[in-house]
């Protein structure tokens, strides 16, 4: 449902979806609106030009610039959008509403105040009078001024933000300053990054972040945990939950304290409003995988590297984007980035580079070769190495960060995503002037702690049990996981059992439900509980994602009575640690937040009074 769609009395049938993109996005590298099309013309090309022809007409019936038009095509349907005024873009998204409602005469979008759709003459009037009322001329000349003044701008729907951290300033935009009443020569930059791909993307943060503090910066990082900001752990936590999109961004760089920040930048958010900043220093693309399908018109791997690759257009005039060579995705699109390009590659190989070599591509699909010297992070010899060079002021020399065994992060080197997140971080570090002993003496401690990583790849060990807690939340993410833990699993013992938790978001379709149980099974487990995720229900019913999973498991094998439904997850992970045995492992991927802490707790008392499996546990509360 639209924005300006909230407020009609029902939905309208010819499109799906109707919003405003705020800042870069998939389609432009400047603020506009997308509509989502539905419908029995919503892949039709006449459709679709009429559509431009709607907007053209109207964008200079309302004396706008004229618009870059884009309408991206995919199996569904399509996504038709244009940039907009920054000052005017609800207004803009009725534009693009009525453009596309006429464009296909489907008139039954409508309501008081509204534009009509049999009526061109008489909605073209009731558009001008939306964007006056929207108009705010103080606001363009403040936007205006400061890109004048090379001055970061950060524009949502309550304030707007000049300059960034501790060298930025906030009003709200009921009370703009003028032109002349902003102190400009005060605002100014910090050093930033954007951290996006399918899995990674919370530890890369993290473990960027805490580079950053070791460097003396106090940082403050978003990730899909919360906002966090200190010198040094432990850091305050200023808000909890999900704040991987452009708000919470927003947030911390319109706080006066912060001198770095590190922001997670996740899928949704990118397509709901596009990024935070127009401008970042690094942008780091993990990884691509399947997830998330069928969501704003993304159906495809290649939709979504597109997707994530929109972190390149913050990057493009003199940032550097930081990207996984190991994935043939990212190779592929990192070679049309309008960008300079880091690589990092976390495969293992084993020859060791004499100082100042090993620029250029390893042989094996990594990097491509480039006549500068070029930014790496690789993984050789079991070893982490730190190219530097960008073809100016580094000399090209090469650095050992540490060995990766021993790196608490990589669980003695077994952790093959965790070695990739510390080769994005120790790289996105380098470009971001951290020195090269303060990224390896940050590599070799972070992990170490549970309050370094929480929820990620974190893990107990009673007597002969262990227990993993992760986020796990795709079929590769869990996979690996579980590849991690099949390495220890059973310890030689013949009666070794592997119980876990399992569950998904309510707007995973059913094939990627499928999917996460098929992952799960190919590692044969010997007790299954099935969970909901408190929060991520997303219009299904309790216990509905909990069916799909145990239908597929038991088309893979599993018996049904090794599958049992415990749709809490606090109360899954104690049925399972009183199922558990001596010699076991149990696998607990936990997706709230509230559950994840306290089981996470519950773990640390455990450990702490030196609890065996077969003991009682203790009563909740």
């Amino acid at each position: 449902m639209s924005e300006a769609q909230g407020r009609l009395p029902t939905p309208a049938p010819c499109f799906e979806d109707s919003r405003r993109q705020t800042g870069p996005n998939l389609y432009f590298a400047r603020p506009g609106v997308v509509l989502e099309t539905l419908g029995p013309l919503a892949c039709d090309a006449d459709a679709h030009a009429r559509w431009r022809g709607h907007v053209l007409r109207a964008c200079a019936s309302l004396a706008w610039p004229a618009p870059v038009l884009c309408v991206r095509a995919h199996q569904t349907g399509a996504s038709l959008a244009f940039t907009a005024p920054e000052d005017r873009l609800l207004a803009a998204t009725e534009v693009n509403e009525w453009a596309w409602c006429a464009a296909v005469d489907d008139r039954s979008f409508h309501a008081p105040g509204f534009p009509l759709v049999a009526d061109e003459a008489r909605a073209l009037e009731t558009l001008r009078r939306a964007a006056a009322a929207e108009a705010n001329p103080v606001l363009v000349a403040l936007l205006a001024a400061a890109e004048a003044r090379d001055v970061p701008a950060l524009l949502d729907d309550d304030a707007l933000g000049l300059g960034l951290g501790e060298h930025g300033r906030a009003w709200a935009l009921t009370a703009l300053p003028t032109v002349d009443d902003v102190p400009w020569d005060a605002l100014g930059r910090v050093p930033t990054a954007l951290v996006t791909g399918s899995n990674g993307k919370t530890t890369t943060t993290r473990l960027l972040a805490a580079m950053l503090r070791a460097h003396g910066l106090r940082t403050a990082h978003s990730c899909t945990d919360g906002l966090l900001i200190g010198h040094r752990a432990p850091l305050e936590v200023l808000d909890s939950g999900d704040y991987s999109g452009p708000g919470g961004a927003r947030q911390l760089l319109r706080r006066d304290d912060v001198q770095a920040a590190v922001l997670e930048t996740a899928r949704g958010g990118i397509l709901r409003r596009g990024l935070a900043l127009r401008r970042a220093d690094v942008a780091v693309v993990t990884n691509i995988s399947a997830d998330h399908f069928g969501e704003y018109g993304i159906h495809t791997l290649d939709d979504l590297a597109s997707v994530k690759l929109t972190v390149a257009r913050a990057v493009a005039e003199r940032g550097w984007l930081v990207l996984n060579a190991a994935d043939p995705l990212l190779r592929a699109h990192g070679a049309q980035a309008a960008a300079r390009v880091a690589w990092f590659d976390a495969r293992a190989h084993d020859a060791v580079p004499p100082d100042g070599q090993g620029d250029g591509d390893d042989g094996d699909g990594g990097a491509p070769a480039s006549d500068a010297p070029t930014p790496r992070c690789t993984h050789l010899g079991g070893r982490l190495w730190l190219h530097v060079g960008d073809g100016g002021a580094h000399d090209g020399s090469v650095h050992d960060l540490g060995a990766v065994a021993d790196m608490p992060l990589t669980l003695g080197g077994s952790a093959g995503y965790n070695i990739a997140n510390a080769a994005a971080a120790a790289l996105a570090a380098h470009l971001l002037g951290v020195p090269v002993d303060t990224i390896a003496d940050t590599l070799a401690v972070f992990g170490r702690d549970h309050a370094d990583n929480p929820g990620r790849l974190q893990r107990w060990r009673f007597g002969a049990l262990r227990v993993y807690l992760d986020y796990a939340h795709n079929p590769e993410g869990l996979d690996g996981l579980l590849a991690i833990v099949a390495g220890t699993h059973r310890d030689g013992r013949a009666d070794g059992r592997l119980g876990m938790i399992l569950g998904q978001a309510g707007n995973r379709g059913n094939r990627e439900i499928r999917d996460l149980a098929a992952a799960a099974a190919l590692y044969r487990p010997d007790l299954v509980l099935l969970k909901d995720i408190d929060g991520y229900m997303r219009g299904r019913a309790a216990g509905e994602v909990a069916e799909v999973i145990a239908d597929e498991l038991q088309r893979r094998g599993m018996p049904a009575a090794s599958i049992r439904p415990c749709l809490r997850e606090q109360d899954a992970a104690r049925e399972l640690l009183q199922w558990a045995q001596d010699g076991d492992t149990l696998v607990m991927p936990l997706h709230g937040y509230a559950a994840r802490d306290e089981v996470a707790a519950l773990l640390d008392g455990l450990e702490s009074a030196g609890w065996r499996a077969g003991a009682e546990l203790p009563p909740v509360g």
